[in-house]
């Protein structure tokens, strides 16, 4: 367990080295590189510059012609010993030469830009999102991940390092994509609504702010703030797949073979108690259903749906658990007008939806369908199960069948039952309750796909989750008429607030694992108006990374200070397990005690279920 500032954030210039390197770079020693030597004529002329313009410090840039191909001497340090007491940063090129290659040509390439720093080129990276590169201007830095390693780029000048920026920028940009960085490029990817996501640094960034006041300030937890109080083994032979956790008395861990009940306490998931076996179909028989993916918990947490997705990641049907029974009651089947259908997800009505006593709904999706399935008869009458040797089948009760394009991947639902839909282009659309058919706001992708997607219950937030990265959008905006509301009840037009960025630094990227990507982000869990989530957490690897929501939300943070583009937070703290984690949750708000700002995060790895509390204590 530990947080987020390591020691990759130590100031390169304390080492011997570094003091003896910036002798060679004294302003009365002859600067053989041209383009480190125009950047220095010219500091006084670039620090004028803003980054509101990315295009007007470029065409500076090329009047003195330097360009992207162009070598600039600089010092490259790679980052040794991991996370262990002796890691530290190595000089390991005195004099490298860095330059962003165009391989547009190159036909072994599908990426057209490259960042290369030689000689050699000892580092050889494509400039995307992978590079988890995180920019110091204090120390002129730019620390990356690249070949399964850490490193830093020192610049000599200011000028050279913003110089970086803009081409790394640029560079990014195109790559991401496939348009050239002009006004006219942005505005064919955002559309002119999105002009904040287009040019972050002239953004408005009130709605944020707005956001601040209207939480407590974070309480601020000393050292040990992560205390682990519980942990359960799996069971003999199980594989845990997934958590289940309940708002009232038990949870439920989803393994290979079946599900184990654990009881809720305020410490955290504990003990074990009965074990629901899903040995197949009913009567027995061997079904693809025997290791369940995905559990949703209904009617009072007392019926369970599961749903193994078998090829291509999609499902015919649902086990339908009973687990007051512990047994297998129905498998039903997904039809639309007579005819079977796969799902590729499915999901609670509503954030609540799991505590009401009688609910028969739940939502689907599929890539190109989004739609409500209720397990009563198109009469409104709860479907009789049991002796049929046929299964029963869903009514879709509504939804829409989109010709093609959507490429859905995942979704979530509010307090009042609107949805929020992750899509492969990185596009997020906003339904209303009452419509499934068109979304009243859709917000553009960056580049990469959304694995995950998570609301509040409010739907004023909402976090998608990538790879490399974590996205969180502010949906508030004002009417003409000057009333608040949300893009799940109207169109926000061009009153679109710049996202913020999640990510983690180069060196935790790396340490996460070899399984390092994102996945599973979602906000602390509350069921109730008024209330506010408190925390955002993600797995990634071996780390469950968790970070404070107000934090987050604070534009005076100490993160966003001098970053050009969308802003990035970095501070976080992580709970490191020794095997990649399946899933990291918090409990339902009620489980928060008076010594604690939030109710226990639980960890599953594999073969172990851990609770931990964030104490205000040592």
């Amino acid at each position: 367990m530990g947080g987020s500032h390591s020691r990759e954030d130590i100031d390169l210039t304390s080492s011997d080295e570094e003091e003896e390197y910036d002798e060679d770079y004294d302003a009365r020693s002859p600067i053989s590189d041209p383009a480190a030597s125009a950047g220095q004529r010219d500091d006084d002329l670039l620090r004028a510059a803003t980054p509101a313009s990315l295009e007007a410090i470029d065409a500076k840039l090329r009047s003195l012609d330097l360009k992207y191909q162009h070598p600039t001497a600089a010092k490259l340090y790679l980052h040794v010993g991991g996370a262990s007491s002796s890691a530290r940063w190595v000089l390991d090129e005195r004099r490298a030469t860095y330059a962003f290659v165009d391989k547009a040509s190159d036909d072994s390439s599908s990426t057209r830009w490259f960042l290369e720093i030689g000689p050699g080129p000892r580092v050889s990276a494509p400039v995307d999102s992978a590079l988890q590169l995180k920019a110091n201007p204090a120390q002129r830095r730019a620390d990356f991940a690249a070949g399964g390693s850490v490193w830093a780029l020192r610049l000599p000048t200011d000028a050279e390092f913003r110089r970086f920026r803009v081409d790394y920028e640029r560079c990014l940009f195109e790559n991401t994509y496939g348009v050239e960085a002009t006004d006219e490029g942005r505005k064919e990817v955002f559309g002119a609504d999105f002009a904040a996501w287009a040019r972050p640094d002239e953004a408005d960034d009130a709605v944020w702010a707005d956001a601040q006041e209207s939480l407590n300030p974070p309480v601020t937890a000393p050292m040990r703030d992560l205390l682990e109080e519980f942990e359960e083994e799996a069971g003999d032979g199980e594989s845990i797949q997934s958590l289940a956790l309940g708002a009232l008395d038990n949870s439920f861990v989803v393994g290979s073979s079946g599900i184990q009940v654990v009881k809720n306490f305020h410490q955290g998931l504990h003990g074990k108690g009965a074990s629901v076996r899903i040995s197949g179909a009913r009567g027995g028989s061997a079904s693809a259903y025997s290791t369940p993916k995905k559990a949703l918990l209904m009617r009072g947490e007392t019926n369970m749906l599961l749903m193994s997705p078998g090829e291509a990641m999609r499902s015919n049907g649902v086990h339908h658990v009973d687990i007051e029974t512990g047994k297998v009651v129905a498998e039903w089947q997904f039809q639309k007008d007579g005819t079977e259908i796969a799902m590729r997800d499915i999901a609670n009505e509503s954030k609540g939806a799991q505590l009401e006593p009688s609910g028969s709904t739940f939502l689907g999706l599929d890539d190109n369908r989004l739609c409500r399935w209720d397990m009563r008869d198109a009469r409104g009458r709860v479907q009789t199960i049991g002796s049929s040797s046929e299964s029963p089948v869903l009514n879709w009760s509504q939804g829409h069948q989109f010709s093609r394009g959507t490429n859905f991947q995942c979704f979530a639902s509010t307090g009042d039952g609107s949805i929020v839909v992750g899509s492969v282009d990185g596009k997020i659309r906003l339904y209303s309750k009452s419509s499934m058919r068109m979304a009243k706001t859709a917000f553009p992708g960056l580049g990469s796909p959304i694995t995950h997607v998570d609301v509040t219950y409010d739907g004023k937030w909402i976090l998608g989750t990538t790879d490399t990265y974590l996205i969180l959008i502010c949906t508030i905006f004002k009417d003409k008429d000057g009333k608040e509301k949300t893009g799940f009840s109207g169109r926000m037009g061009n009153r679109i607030s710049a996202p913020r960025l999640l990510k983690l630094t180069p060196l935790d990227a790396i340490l996460a694992g070899t399984d390092n990507k994102f996945h599973g982000g979602q906000f602390s869990w509350v069921t109730e108006n008024g209330k506010q989530e408190k925390h955002l957490v993600a797995t990634v690897g071996k780390f469950s990374v968790i970070w404070n929501f107000q934090q987050v939300k604070d534009s005076n943070h100490e993160c966003y200070r001098d970053q050009q583009g969308l802003k990035s937070c970095y501070c976080y703290k992580v709970v490191l397990k020794d095997e990649s984690i399946v899933d990291s949750r918090f409990m339902h708000e009620k489980f928060a005690t008076g010594d604690s700002p939030e109710a226990p995060l639980v960890v599953a790895t594999p073969m172990k279920v851990s609770s931990f509390s964030i104490a205000n204590r040592r």
